[in-house]
């Protein structure tokens, strides 16, 4: 019997009554699921904490949810979460021994979460203002891709000789009950650092990034970071991915039961870059907020405008070993 995909976003279906995954019928009351997993909220005490949408209303991470058809749940998601739960107890070793794939399929549903809950109030608020749903026809294909990809988790899907995401895994110098959670639904970005790692996934870029990015990941190969490294290399991806300018196309390939996804190649016809220019103001402004922590303003970040501060390289491009800086961690 042939795949059938599920696509919500042809009816904009976002109510609680259909799965998220697969559209199918549920109790609205009763079959519903956590975007944030239940071990994960219970370890860093999240469940009351508040969480602000994007149309700045603001609810608590216990009650971002999904519906979700209860043997979509058992069969699938919960098998997922406790090997993944499993593997950040253990810390960096264990997770970097993860089947990729499975990263991927749990940071997928992580952000399509997000994204169901943010159309759910959007839709909300654009209805009780009398208008119509707007979303542009970039988003809803983007979207759209990533729901296609989230369902390898639950059909014979799979991904014909490429990798549709970038990862990046390393290890860090974390405070023990440090918890930092990121995203970018525009870029469908993702990271995370928490124990002794942090964890970046950009779902929909086929590895442009990754790619981008090779020459400053092989200067720091399996060293450790400090969280502050952590945090200026999260800005560069989360950067880069609002730089990368192109819409991953993609073939579908029915044979027997299975689906295969084949990616077109991202240069197509177009003999632009993949990425737009670096602007190192732009991206000033961006590590600043991944700074926070540390207080660095912009204006010390870009105080020389043609090389913002660093703590990743020094002054002769070198790696910067994470013991030999000394802010507190």
């Amino acid at each position: 019997m042939p795949v059938k995909i599920y696509n919500p976003f042809d009816t904009f279906n976002f109510s609680n009554r259909n799965c998220f995954l697969t559209g199918e019928s549920v109790n609205p009351d009763e079959e519903r699921i956590q975007v944030f997993p239940q071990w994960l909220m219970l370890r860093y005490a999240l469940e009351e904490k508040p969480f602000k949408l994007l149309d700045e209303s603001i609810t608590t991470y216990k009650d971002l949810k999904v519906p979700c058809a209860t043997a979509v749940n058992n069969q699938f998601f919960e098998p997922l979460e406790q090997e993944i739960a499993e593997a950040f107890d253990k810390g960096y070793d264990a997770v970097q021994a993860l089947n990729e794939l499975k990263l991927f399929q749990w940071a997928a549903k992580f952000i399509y979460g997000m994204i169901f809950n943010e159309m759910q109030a959007g839709i909300k608020l654009q209805h009780a203002q009398g208008e119509d749903f707007n979303i542009s026809q970039s988003i809803i294909h983007k979207f759209s891709h990533l729901h296609l990809m989230l369902q390898s988790i639950n059909q014979p899907v799979f991904f014909d000789g490429f990798k549709p995401y970038s990862l990046f895994l390393f290890k860090v110098n974390n405070a023990p009950d440090e918890f930092v959670y990121r995203d970018e639904i525009n870029t469908l970005t993702f990271s995370i650092r928490l124990r002794d790692m942090g964890l970046i996934i950009c779902l929909q870029d086929n590895g442009a990034n990754r790619r981008y990015h090779q020459e400053l990941l092989d200067k720091i190969g399996d060293k450790p970071l400090h969280p502050i490294q952590f945090e200026e290399f999260c800005a560069k991806v989360f950067y880069s991915a609002y730089l990368f300018n192109r819409m991953p196309e993609y073939n579908l390939l029915p044979v027997g039961e299975e689906l295969y996804i084949e990616a077109m190649p991202l240069r197509g016809m177009n003999s632009k870059p993949l990425f737009d220019h670096w602007i190192n103001k732009t991206y000033g402004q961006v590590l600043e907020n991944f700074w926070k922590k540390w207080g660095f303003l912009l204006l010390e970040i870009i105080k020389n405008p043609e090389k913002p501060m660093g703590f990743l390289l020094n002054a002769e491009g070198e790696f910067v070993n994470a013991a030999d800086i000394t802010l507190q961690a």
